[in-house]
């Protein structure tokens, strides 16, 4: 099983279970206190938040990391280690698990498009994480930058595992007329292979919506792209130019071949050269990611791009679209622009992308933000992270701010599972998850952490609140599609797909949610087409 593992502990964090409390970090840790009022979510999951303000010019490298619990009687660091499943080689001994933020959904939308059209997604373009993040969750969030942090979690009944959600949450989403002017660089695939419908007529039909839907103080550029690119309209603020932007976009035709790399590397010179001070300046890239000409890696197609992106702040939103989508290269070229991905295939999923989504990633909340979780070994036997699995950051690396988290906006949420198999008897503290990540103006570091207790994970994960029970349906989901690569052991609590389908409907019915709907229609194809899940031999 990937990344399950059991091992030694660090120090003991002062504190009970359902606390909140507050970091002030410098050179050191010097204090920790607890707070007040708790929200409880899930099945009595304890969570908390501490805000935490760092001066540190080291780049972390001199702070402590979050640590588990010691345990009682002092064992040293070293005198348990417990097991590592399936795995090659055996990890360094540590109950911490770290990772850099994701709110991509690509791999989900495009699960979708393949099971609708009767195919079996490749298991290797399964992300569990972008299932689980493709669905809303009712997380209390903070009222400034940065994040809450919410731990719940429940029991599978399968051996002492459960699952345990660590839920992140930035503010709401400003009103329109709030948010500071945004400067977007459409970078636009327009080679043969974008002529199939639900490709470039797609893109186009909701630029022209988004173009009339955005502020007169935001500001436009195209840049198409197929054997060689070109900047059609350089920056252009809106105000009294809406028409020019139209023509440009009526005029978008496939042509030949996909040169990845010279649309990329065009658009970000654009961004550059129309950069607006005081804007939110992003590169959005339009494309199903076949690139065929010219480079066609991501490592080369953005290095010569890494110096802007660096120093200008400028984010890459990757927007994939066709029934054949390059989703692993344009994943790594998100994951490298500082930004994130989704996909689409319908006239809906376009305008809700486009008209919805873009305007609510126009703002930063949060820079290079990680999460860790620490477990502690007293109650904690096995654990595994579900996803993430390129996105995993050194545990030493958490507070070493050079080193790339994820950039989220505002009206965000992140989710975390992790299956976690707990020790026979088992009481008292489980996990503190910690969030860091820096503020996208003063660059300035901030944490906030929460707890959970054994006594959280009483209930049944099938008669917990709905949202975790959706939660546990798309990873379940997730796991069955990409059950075919042998990299992967089966999740513990799993359902044959007819069951988790039958979960889904009974959740959509009392959620009355569209997304949940469509979620089990997807489950329902899978199992129609006899993809192998919980239960199946294979």
């Amino acid at each position: 099983m990937h990344d399950e593992r059991t091992a030694a502990a660090a120090g003991r964090p002062g504190g009970g279970g359902r606390t909140a409390g507050r970091r002030r970090l410098g050179g050191s840790l010097l204090a920790l206190t607890v707070a007040g009022a708790v929200l409880l979510t899930g099945c009595g999951a304890g969570s908390g938040s501490n805000s935490s303000d760092s001066a540190d010019k080291s780049g972390g490298k001199n702070l402590p990391l979050p640590a588990p619990v010691q345990p009682s009687g002092g064992t040293d660091e070293g005198d348990r280690q417990g097991e590592q499943s399936d795995a090659p080689v055996a990890p360094s001994p540590d109950y911490l698990s770290t990772f850099a933020l994701d709110v991509d959904t690509a791999s989900y939308g495009y699960a979708r498009r393949e099971l609708a059209d009767g195919h079996a997604p490749d298991p290797s373009t399964i992300r569990p994480e972008e299932f689980v993040n493709s669905f809303r969750q009712d997380y209390e969030r903070p009222d400034g930058n940065g994040f809450s942090v919410t731990v719940d979690g429940a029991r599978t009944g399968d051996d002492r595992w459960s699952l345990v959600r660590v839920g992140l949450a930035t503010r709401a989403a400003e009103k329109e007329s709030e948010r500071p002017p945004a400067a977007l660089t459409f970078v636009i695939d327009i080679s043969g292979s974008m002529s199939e419908p639900g490709r470039l007529d797609l893109a186009r039909e909701s630029l022209d919506v988004m173009t009339d839907r955005l502020r007169d103080d935001d500001s436009v550029a195209l840049v198409t792209f197929s054997a060689e690119a070109e900047t059609v309209l350089p920056m252009t603020r809106l105000g009294d130019h809406r028409e020019r932007v139209h023509r440009a976009i009526d005029r978008l035709e496939p042509t030949d071949s996909t040169n990845l790399g010279a649309g990329v590397r065009t658009g970000y010179a654009t961004a550059v050269e129309g950069l607006r001070e005081g804007a939110t300046n992003r590169v959005v890239l339009i494309s199903d990611a076949l690139a065929n000409t010219g480079d066609t890696d991501a490592d080369s197609i953005l290095e010569r791009i890494s110096d802007a992106r660096r120093e200008h702040g400028i984010t890459l939103f990757g927007v994939g679209v066709g029934s054949e989508y390059g989703d692993a290269l344009m994943e790594r070229l998100a994951d490298k622009g500082d930004g994130h991905t989704t996909y689409v295939s319908t006239r809906d999923d376009a305008l809700t992308v486009f008209c919805d989504q873009l305007p609510r990633n126009i703002d930063l909340t949060a820079r290079d933000a990680k999460a860790q979780v620490a477990f502690d070994p007293e109650t904690v036997e096995q654990f595994r992270l579900i996803g993430y699995d390129n996105r995993k950051v050194a545990d030493e690396d958490f507070r070493n701010d050079r080193v790339d988290g994820g950039e989220v906006g505002p009206g965000h949420t992140v989710t975390a599972l992790y299956a976690v198999r707990t020790r026979p008897g088992a009481a008292g503290h489980l996990a503190t998850a910690t969030v860091r990540w820096l503020d996208p103006d003063s660059r300035v570091p901030h944490e906030e952490y929460g707890r959970l207790e054994t006594g959280s994970l009483g209930g049944d994960v099938w008669t917990s609140p709905r949202t975790f029970q959706v939660t546990a349906v798309a990873a379940y989901f997730a796991d069955a599609l990409r059950s075919g690569d042998a990299r992967w052991s089966s999740l513990p609590g799993g359902l044959p797909l007819a069951r988790l389908a039958s979960r889904a409907r009974d959740l959509a019915n009392g959620t009355e949610d569209r997304d949940v709907s469509t979620l089990a229609t997807a489950i329902g194809q899978a199992d129609d087409l006899h993809v192998c899940g919980a239960g199946c031999d294979g």
